[in-house]
């Protein structure tokens, strides 16, 4: 019978196998899942500024189609820093989806939900309004034009 050369238990033959790999040592692994929790809280981070609630809410509540060359448009705001000024850019667009009309309107500091009506002119008729969007960075040339709203939270602006 043949006999395989026996080897001391554990070890392999190195010239069949390879040599053994080395064990990282376990501080090694250690750090390594360290750097990857770092990173991993810092991605989140990122994204939930990035993605996460805007500081700023708005949304059409109605518009009102004036005209060939206009509508006026009501939105409301709601704020996390009731606080502070804000511009909210509004648009209007035509039948065929081309944007028609845009204005920036003022946003004084104000508590709760608060609600706005502007008129905006267009370059065709306008079949529709909306919120394009809200920010803090009001632009200097705005913060000088004011104008105080009506009772009940109503301003026309235009």
């Amino acid at each position: 019978m043949n006999e395989t050369p026996s080897t001391p238990s554990g070890e392999r033959p190195e010239g069949r196998y390879g040599s053994r790999t080395r064990r990282r040592p376990r501080w090694v692994v250690g750090v390594s899942l360290g750097v990857a929790a770092g990173l991993g809280l810092v991605a989140s981070v990122v994204a939930y500024n990035n993605f996460g609630p805007a500081p700023i809410q708005a949304q059409q509540t109605a518009f009102d189609i004036t005209s060939d060359a206009g509508l006026d448009l009501s939105f409301e705001v709601v704020r996390d820093e009731p606080e502070r000024a804000a511009v909210c850019v509004v648009a209007s667009r035509a039948e065929n989806g081309d944007e028609v009309g845009r204005r920036e309107v003022f946003v004084p500091p104000g508590e709760g939900t608060q609600i706005y009506t502007t008129t905006l002119r267009t370059s065709q008729p306008p079949v529709i309004g909306e919120v394009f969007g809200c920010s803090y960075d009001v632009p200097e040339y705005l913060v000088d034009t004011v104008v105080t709203p009506p009772e009940g939270g109503m301003r026309p602006s235009g």
